[in-house]
């Protein structure tokens, strides 16, 4: 049994927390095992001893959690990583994995953790997000569910773009429900979180080196073995390297429907990182070349952002239009237009159509989904 194996599906509350020394310590997971237990937690985040941080309901907040000290942190460490069949110290002082039950664990020991060992624990969902939350928690519009819907049956290749804790993941869970089934879908990621319905899915994971001496077995590796494989759909939890190339290649060679996450600011920035990409990947190619191959590849941008007020929302969605001289041209079909704050701070604000119609509205009517072209009217009109 996993260490998150036994944790029961209710538990108090972050900031609330009563803590049973002599259970906690028994379980494996010490001082943070409350946190694990509020379903309201998403994230637990480990900054030392005597600082221990969660996140509850799209909030940090400074828990009165405390470890005794560094060494305690250690033995809890060390209790996560013994039945993974994994190891940190000194030659391999990071760990990043996946528990049983999912959930991803990071560790940082000293001496790259200055001071003090880290831990952070993101909690895997028990019930993956569906369209219907996103919906109800206002990240999207019910019209633009509708679109992206369509997208994906469409076979337009999407790529979900954001910053650490934006919601990327999620997002490109709830996109990847939408393929039908009957497809051979193939999944790439470092640490599986992708969690899928449909029967024929093959789930592939990166392996870290045994020693620093070994190289890992890198998403890049994966993604030209899984080309050779012959997908009707690819899912890539984040691109971030030299299989950029691979990817742009594969799509203008007629490899549609590709799924993808990507660390990025904006849209424009998802881009411009594409094409750091490609060029450091070795490709000698010009840089209208290079933006070409993505012009011709990538049909939509998902722009996702954590809100000061922790909300999470899709921003953006853009569409890429083509070249423009040696230029991308980027259009927004929907943004987000805030419009102030209200009494508890949460930000208030709504999601609009831009009035503009992609240029692939007839191949979105081809996926059989009724996307009416009143939905591209500019809202503000």
């Amino acid at each position: 049994m996993g260490l998150l194996d036994q944790i029961p599906e209710k538990g108090q509350l972050c900031g609330e927390i009563q803590i049973d020394k002599p259970i906690n310590d028994l379980n494996g997971l010490g001082p943070i095992f409350p946190l694990l237990l509020d379903e309201d937690v998403s994230e637990v985040m480990v900054n030392g001893p005597k600082q221990v941080y969660c996140e509850r309901k799209g909030k940090l907040v400074l828990t009165p959690v405390q470890f005794r000290d560094n060494e305690h942190v250690m033995k809890v460490i060390d209790k996560i990583v013994a039945p993974l069949g994994r190891r940190i110290d000194k030659s391999l002082p990071i760990l990043d994995a996946r528990l049983p039950d999912g959930s991803h664990v990071n560790a940082m020991i000293p001496h790259l953790a200055l001071n003090e060992p880290t831990i952070t624990i993101r909690k895997s969902s028990k019930y993956p997000r569906q369209i219907d939350d996103l919906i109800n928690f206002g990240t999207v519009t019910k019209e633009m569910a509708n679109f992206l819907d369509a997208c994906v049956k469409a076979r337009l290749n999407i790529f979900v773009s954001g910053g650490p804790g934006s919601g990327k993941t999620t997002t490109l869970n709830v996109l990847s429900n939408f393929i039908p089934e009957g497809e051979r879908i193939v999944t790439i990621e470092d640490i599986a979180e992708i969690q899928l319905g449909q029967a024929y899915v093959i789930s592939l994971e990166t392996q870290p080196p045994a020693n620093v001496e070994e190289g890992a077995d890198s998403i890049h590796e994966l993604v030209r073995n899984t080309l050779r494989m012959s997908p009707d759909r690819v899912i890539i939890g984040e691109v971030r390297g030299e299989e950029a190339f691979d990817i742009l290649q594969s799509m203008n060679r007629g490899q549609g429907g590709l799924l993808a996450t990507g660390h990025s600011k904006s849209p424009k920035d998802m881009i411009a990182r594409l094409e750091t990409m490609v060029r450091l990947s070795g490709v000698d190619l010009p840089i209208k070349a290079i933006r070409e191959h993505i012009a011709k590849a990538i049909d939509v941008i998902i722009q996702q952002t954590r809100l000061k007020d922790g909300t999470r929302k899709i921003v953006n969605i853009t569409e890429i239009r083509g070249m423009e001289d040696e230029n991308i041209v980027l259009q927004d079909i929907f943004s987000f237009k805030q419009e102030g704050l209200n009494s508890e701070g949460k930000i208030i604000g709504q999601l609009i159509s831009t009035g503009v119609r992609p240029k692939f509205y007839d191949r979105l009517m081809e996926s059989g989904i009724n996307i009416p072209a009143s939905v591209f009217i500019d809202n503000e009109e």
